[in-house]
């Protein structure tokens, strides 16, 4: 008698359950019925394009929203008009989607304005926030230190109803900018600077990309953020560590207003048609991703980006998500980085290694096999007719089948690489020299008879001859020559634009200032080389943002932007190996 089968193992299936502090809390609360369902939230602020460190918040928002069955909404916070552009709102869309993930909803915090306004009318009814004209520079000054208590504001005391008058004032738009702040009313005394009166609106005659001019005050980040999670029922609010600190005004926001308790708060959403789902979040931090050799500050990314030090917000040595994707980098890749870095309440820099060693790890299993020529140097096989062409069969991938094969083109002229040719060998050499074999890949054993040089002395041409019985399926094919190299076909081998790309500082800290030096200083000159090479016809062939292992070269990808079947343009993603660990 036999037994029957196993049942097929989804790759979900297969996938280990993913285990740390944050997941633990899901799983707790959705034992105890504290939550039903699980509501997360990514929330950037459309200042900018994201970069690799949004990458962990991404694929925690996301990832963890899916993993137990709830959802998570894509929100702007646009909040501040002022720094926002709609060219970030689409940029932002495309990378969370690139990397894999789907909103339940998108959202904005311009949706809540209303919400925000009625809210904070709540507090001044409620004595727990005043409208304060001290200037900003009087605010800091009245603040404290974090050994000192701050000092109240004179207008701290001012009457409900005379506050109500001056923040509806406000909104009507009858103060300019800076004039006037509506401040919660907490504690100057507090250790904790965040809650000394931190203001909730501000005034900003400016312009907003979804509300126009109807709003002169714009609420204040932390304000805004705790309300539009209690909104739309958010149930874990993630966030990173500098955030920690803010836990407690995001927690006294939440409950003060009480949106749960207080539903005709929520009746601009429903006059609109939006859903109310207010709630009580909890926000939990963790560490951000830190990776040396790079900068990941929005501030200093604009400034490389304005001052031409590199080539735009995708210049694929930016660490954007546009730029490594330029470059190669794949969703897949960063999500393994994500995996692998953890998430932990301790902050830690991870060696750029790292990073790059999850793309080879992807690419090694995923990107088929191409070969192409970067320095080239002709090889002449005299023994092969004038005219001799034919076409070799190649594997596509090494390790797997499903990947198919191809057809390569071989001739009596090849481009070798420079680099596989010494004319004085250095200890341990096992390649091309003068008098000595090799084999070339798939087609056979080759010996060079001949160098030549131009006026200069430079080698510009090797001849030799193809060991007729060294051919694939013949008697000597398994004769053993100490070296292996890979070619092209002259007759048939496209141009390319080959950049090698590497990374764009040069030392691991590039913020680091103590030495009076800034990240300007820190370029690596070597970042960005354009040569001319050439590549196989069917890597010219290749679609624009497919990846490839060139052999024996590295990891390239062909240029979203630039490349084309007959002008291929191809960007170096990561070498084979690390070259940078002997430099350490």
């Amino acid at each position: 008698m036999t037994s029957a089968p196993p049942e097929p193992t989804s790759a979900a299936d297969a996938t280990p359950e993913k285990r740390d502090f944050i997941r633990q809390i899901v799983r707790d609360d959705l034992a105890s019925g504290k939550h039903a369902a699980v509501r997360t939230r990514f929330p950037p602020e459309p200042n900018g394009y994201l970069h690799i460190g949004h990458a962990k918040a991404i694929c925690l928002d996301f990832g963890i929203a899916a993993e137990f069955g709830g959802r998570c909404n894509l929100r702007f916070d646009d909040t501040n008009p002022a720094r926002e552009d709609p060219e970030f709102v689409a940029a932002i869309q495309d990378d969370v989607r690139w990397l894999g993930f789907d909103w339940a909803e998108l959202r904005h915090a311009s949706d809540y304005f209303e919400v925000y306004y009625l809210a904070a009318e709540k507090l001044i009814r409620n004595g727990q926030a005043f409208v304060c004209d001290l200037s900003a520079e009087e605010v800091r000054a009245y603040r404290g230190s974090l050994t000192e208590p701050g000092r109240n504001s004179p207008f701290r005391d001012r009457g409900v109803d005379e506050n109500l008058d001056l923040f509806r004032r406000m909104r009507a738009g009858e103060f300019p900018d800076g004039a006037r702040t509506l401040r919660a009313k907490i504690d100057m005394a507090s250790g904790n600077i965040n809650l000394r009166d931190p203001a909730l609106y501000r005034i900003k005659h400016v312009e907003h990309q979804n509300t126009g001019d109807a709003w002169p005050i714009y609420p204040m980040y932390d304000f805004a953020h705790a309300l539009g999670d209690a909104i739309e029922g958010i149930t874990h609010s993630l966030c990173t560590l500098e955030f920690e600190d803010h836990r407690p005004l995001y927690d006294w926001c939440v409950a003060q207003v009480d949106l749960a308790g207080d539903p005709e708060l929520l009746r601009p959403l429903r006059a609109r048609g939006l859903p109310d789902e207010a709630g009580a979040p909890r926000q939990i931090e963790f560490s951000r991703l830190n990776i040396n050799y790079t900068v990941m500050s929005k501030r200093k990314l604009t400034q490389l980006v304005a001052d031409g030090l590199v080539d735009g917000w995708d210049d694929p040595r930016m660490y954007t998500l546009q730029g490594l994707r330029r470059r190669g980098y794949t969703p897949a890749a960063l999500r393994l980085l994500v995996d692998r870095v953890g998430v932990s309440k301790q902050n830690s820099v991870i060696d750029f290694s790292v990073l790059e060693g999850c793309l080879r790890e992807d690419l090694d299993a995923h990107a088929p096999r191409r070969m192409a020529v970067i320095d080239p140097l002709k090889l002449v096989l005299t023994n092969l007719a004038e005219g001799h062409e034919e076409r070799l069969a190649f594997a596509n991938h090494p390790k797997d089948e499903g990947f198919g094969s191809r057809e390569v083109p071989f001739s009596r002229e090849l481009w070798i690489e420079r680099e596989d040719f010494a004319e004085v060998p250095p200890k341990g050499w096992k390649r091309l020299v003068p008098g000595g074999e090799v084999r070339l890949r798939g087609a056979g054993i080759a010996r060079v008879d001949e160098v030549v040089k131009d006026a200069d002395g430079r080698v510009v041409e090797l001849r030799g001859r193809l060991d007729p019985e060294s051919r694939p399926g013949m008697e000597g094919a398994n004769r053993k020559v100490k070296g292996t190299i890979h070619w092209l076909s002259a007759a048939h081998a496209v141009a390319a634009e080959i950049r090698l790309y590497d990374r764009l500082f040069s030392v691991e800290k590039p913020d680091d200032e103590s030495d009076g030096r800034g990240y300007r200083d820190h370029l690596n000159p070597d970042s960005r080389r354009s040569v001319r090479g050439w590549v196989e016809p069917a890597a010219a062939q290749a679609a624009p943002e497919q990846s490839f292992q060139f052999e024996r070269l590295g990891y390239f990808v062909a240029d979203r932007r630039d490349h084309r079947a007959d002008a291929p343009v191809f960007n170096r993603s990561v070498t084979l190996r690390d070259t940078w660990a002997a430099r350490a």
